[in-house]
This record gives structure tokens, C-alpha cells and sequence, in this order.
């Protein structure tokens, strides 16, 4: 059984309260727009990290993390990515990417909107944590905490931070 923490699009921003969460976990998962390459060694340093780089990620981050991060965790095969779509509205390359590799779990970033979704055509569990971090379009800041245990997802949690400008570690002119 492994406690699983997945988080996204941080842009660079890591407040206390996330990384309050992120104790405990047995690996955290990071679904790209890492932002800092700092933050790599920061949560590494929590926990085993496994992440994907997004699209404002520079070199620094691409040179550690993936575009793509295919994987087994207790027996779930997961596929993760930072821009795919999600179910009924993938893009080509991670529809094609979900025919191949038939993941139990895909998960993706990039809509700063978190999201829980069966794809019953693809058999597959979809999951976007949402954001945690302070930048782009969202209001709320969210995470995901579940365990994989015997091929199976099981204990899944949503964790509402609160509003994004209310975030811990913002100075008042932030």
C-alpha cells in the first residue's frame, strides 16, 4: 500500500500549507508547471516525487522530469502527463497514448481545475488535482490524496487549501 499525494501547477509557489499535506505521503506525484526547478529537490526531499513538466517549465525542469511518466504503483498502471484533455476531450497524442499503454489512471494538470472522471470506453480513472499553486485563472487551490493498494485506487481525498490569495506565505503586496 502506498499513501499517494498528487498536486499540479504550482508556478514556482509552494505555500506551507501544501507542504503540510505532503507529510505522510509515500510518494508525491506532480502533473507539471513545476515552475521553480528548486521545487524538485524541496518535495524530493518530502517524499519520493515522480512529475511531469508542463508547459511553462523551463529547460532546467525538462532535463529532470518527463513529458510523459508511465508507471506501475502497487500494481496501477498510471500514465501521466501535464496536457491531455480529459474524458470525451483528449488530445490526439495522449488519446493514442491512453489506446497504447491501457492505464488503469491518467492523470493530467494544466486546466488548473480539479477533476475526478471514469472513462467507462477507455476503462481508465482520470484525475487533475486542480492547482496549488498561486497563479492563472483558478480561485480555489486543490490537491488529491489517495492510496494505491493491490491494483487498486482506493481512499480518495479532495484537499481544499482555500482561496488562492489567501495563501500562506503571501506577503500582502503579493
Amino acid at each position: 500500500m502506498k499513501k499517494i499525494v498528487l498536486i499540479s501547477d504550482t508556478h514556482s509557489f509552494l505555500g506551507t500549507d501544501v507542504i503540510e499535506h505532503l507529510q505522510g505521503a509515500d510518494e508525491i506525484w506532480h502533473a507539471g508547471d513545476i515552475g521553480d526547478p528548486k521545487l524538485i529537490e524541496k518535495i524530493g526531499a518530502i517524499a519520493p516525487l515522480k512529475a511531469v513538466y508542463g508547459n511553462i517549465d523551463t529547460a532546467e525542469v525538462r532535463d529532470q522530469c518527463p513529458l510523459n511518466n508511465i508507471f506501475v504503483c502497487e500494481g496501477v498502471k498510471v500514465l501521466m502527463t501535464h496536457i491531455g484533455g480529459y474524458p470525451g476531450r483528449y488530445t490526439k497524442r495522449v488519446y493514442a497514448l491512453l489506446q497504447k499503454e491501457q492505464p488503469q489512471l491518467y492523470i493530467c494538470g494544466h486546466s488548473h481545475i480539479c477533476k475526478v472522471i471514469r472513462d467507462k470506453s477507455l476503462d481508465v480513472l482520470h484525475m487533475n488535482p486542480g492547482a496549488c499553486g498561486i497563479e492563472g485563472f483558478h480561485k480555489f487551490r486543490t490537491m488529491l490524496r489517495f492510496v494505491c493498494k493491490d491494483g487498486e485506487i482506493d481512499d480518495l481525498e479532495l484537499i481544499e487549501l482555500g482561496h488562492k490569495w489567501e495563501a500562506p506565505g503571501l506577503s500582502k503586496s503579493s
